[in-house]
């Protein structure tokens, strides 16, 4: 009976001593999904001050040589967009455009600040330090555009237009109470909650989850088009 008894206390302290562990790895981008989202709302911000409308049925060739800054690609990319919104048409270059639109850049970037209520840490003899204690403390980073926009006929080059400056600013703030947090608010908050809304009475185009193409109405039965147009085989 005492040799059962053991036994069995021996099984229950191994498995109570007994650790189980999992280790996930993960990674993440060179530059962070808050960065480029607060980069991209500063910049759609700064566009949307923009009276793109008297380009109406121009022929507009947007030249950003004079643009430099991170993220370049996106601010080219909004610009043509409201060119078309707006009912321009894209000239491929400045020599086939009605008007020629320049961009350049003031400065596109973020910065980031930290305050905090508490104690900070004091110095103490020997080298020593008193703790940092942070009763509540706020973490911020913002994202800043400054693009200016100059607009000049393509034929007899003149300005149309004052032209001008826009700038705009986007902001995360995450708040922490004794430890407890984050309480985000800002532009880039706001900005995610709109885009996680689906507006009444929309539908979702949800891409199929299994892949499925058709051959061109111009092509035969079983005929098959090669991406470089060299050659056709049959099936």
């Amino acid at each position: 009976m005492f040799l059962k008894n053991a036994a069995l206390l021996l099984s229950a302290g191994l498995v109570a001593a007994t650790v189980g562990c999992t280790n996930t790895s993960t990674s993440n981008t060179a530059r962070t999904a808050k960065e480029q989202m607060l980069l991209s709302n500063a910049v759609d911000q700064s566009l949307d001050k923009v009276d793109f409308t008297p380009l109406y049925g121009q022929n507009v060739f947007v030249d950003d040589k004079f643009l430099e800054c991170v993220d370049k690609s996106y601010v080219v990319g909004s610009l043509r967009h409201r060119v078309m919104r707006a009912g321009g048409t894209l000239a491929p270059a400045a020599d086939a455009a009605d008007v020629i639109m320049e961009v350049r850049s003031g400065g596109v970037g973020t910065d980031s600040n930290e305050l905090f209520l508490g104690v900070p840490q004091l110095p103490l003899p020997a080298g020593m330090q008193t703790p940092e204690i942070r009763l509540s403390e706020r973490k911020s980073q913002y994202g800043y555009s400054k693009l200016g926009l100059v607009l000049f006929d393509a034929k007899t080059k003149a300005v149309l237009g004052d032209g001008g400056i826009s700038m705009a600013q986007s902001e995360d703030s995450n708040w922490y109470v004794m430890g407890m947090g984050p309480w985000q608010n800002g532009t880039l908050k706001n900005d995610v909650a709109t885009a996680r809304r689906v507006p009444h009475g929309m539908k979702m185009n949800r891409l199929p989850t299994q892949v499925a193409f058709e051959s061109p109405s111009h092509a035969g039965p079983g005929a098959i088009r090669y991406a470089s147009g060299a050659e056709d085989a049959a099936e």
